[in-house]
């Protein structure tokens, strides 16, 4: 078959593809950038729950699951890549802050690292998780990413490609199992659950399909869970609303948190020889766990994935001493990650 080159296709040229032309190259093309996608995620909610004090708050608890989540979509697409017999490319997806997300999706977004704030909630996690229904149309009319998924989804469908086991893996990550693909309908349903749960979901919290909590809401995607730390409240039906439901019921507290300052270029400029060790020590921990993440993909390598996982936890740590250390000229906010790829070595700072 038809090999593609480590670093992720933008996904708008992707998008351009005629649907007779998108074949199984495309697929893995697809898969991808799609994997870029999902990873790019990642950092900015990690600075956000890493940079909350409050123990056992709701905003650090619903953001700790929706990273759950990003993992295991993430473990899903590389499952789906192995089992067409591609090879998935961690490191080479891994993308720089601030910076538009991958493939130049939805480019009126700009991403970037900073401590959890309600504007950052709002400007960066929530515009990442726009999805297709009312309530967020009725905030911004937006093309939201669920629409790459849907082309995915209608591709594996079409072409049906034969499925192998190749190096796929299982593993809890948060409340889901990692599932291994046997056939294209399985990987279909989870294309679906990846848009259920986060990015371009079709469903609104009043979807009778979806099983209901006390208030007849169903599952909430990302976009909702956290609006709910935007606004500082919880999703509730809406009687007088224009919608049936709206960010009004039960509060949600803000956390208190460490300030840690806007990354506005890929590096801290000028940081002391104490602070730079703190930042490689970071970014040598963070390409160690994407290097694991490649690895156990490329090989089939349980031990891999779990010294990938150890190493995502011996992050945290990382992160908080940067938090400790002023800004220069800026008592008020504090340093944090930069999320760069560092190999132990590396002279570049």
């Amino acid at each position: 078959m038809a090999t593609i080159a480590a670093k992720p296709m933008p996904i708008a040229q992707l998008m351009e593809t005629p649907h007779p032309k998108r074949d199984l190259a495309w697929i893995e093309a697809g898969l991808q950038s799609a994997i870029a996608l999902e990873l790019a995620t990642l950092p900015p909610y990690l600075c956000g729950m890493w940079s909350i004090k409050t123990e056992d708050s709701e905003a650090e608890r619903l953001i700790t699951n929706i990273v759950h989540d990003e993992m295991f979509h993430m473990g899903m697409v590389c499952n789906m890549m192995s089992a067409i017999g591609g090879t998935p490319y961690i490191i080479a997806a891994a993308p720089k802050y601030p910076g538009k997300l991958p493939g130049n999706v939805r480019p009126q977004i700009d991403v970037y690292l900073q401590g959890l704030t309600q504007q950052y909630v709002r400007d960066v996690f929530m515009e990442i998780e726009m999805p297709e229904n009312p309530l967020a149309l009725l905030y911004e009319e937006w093309v939201t990413i669920g629409k790459f998924y849907d082309a995915l989804r209608e591709a594996f469908t079409t072409v049906n490609p034969a499925i192998v086991a190749g190096h796929q893996l299982e593993k809890q990550i948060g409340d889901n199992m990692l599932p291994v693909f046997s056939n294209v309908a399985d990987i279909v349903k989870a294309i679906d659950v990846i848009k259920e749960q986060g990015e371009g979901t079709g469903h609104g919290p009043e979807d009778p399909t979806l099983p209901k909590d006390g208030q007849g809401l169903g599952p909430l995607a990302h976009y909702y869970s956290f609006g709910e730390i935007w606004k500082g409240r919880r999703l509730a039906p809406s009687p007088t609303g224009p919608l049936p439901f709206d960010w009004i019921g039960e509060p949600v507290p803000f956390p208190e948190t460490h300030p840690m300052g806007r990354l506005k270029t890929e590096r801290w400029p000028d940081p002391s020889a104490n602070v730079q060790k703190l930042l490689n020590a970071f970014n040598e921990k963070y390409t160690e766990m994407l290097d694991h993440l490649e690895q156990a993909w490329h090989n089939g390598d349980d031990a891999a994935l779990g010294r990938s996982v150890g190493a995502m936890f011996g992050l945290k740590s990382r992160a908080h001493a940067l938090m400790k250390e002023p800004l220069p000229g800026d008592d008020s906010h504090r340093y944090g990650p930069e999320f760069l790829i560092r190999f132990p070595g590396d002279d570049q700072g």
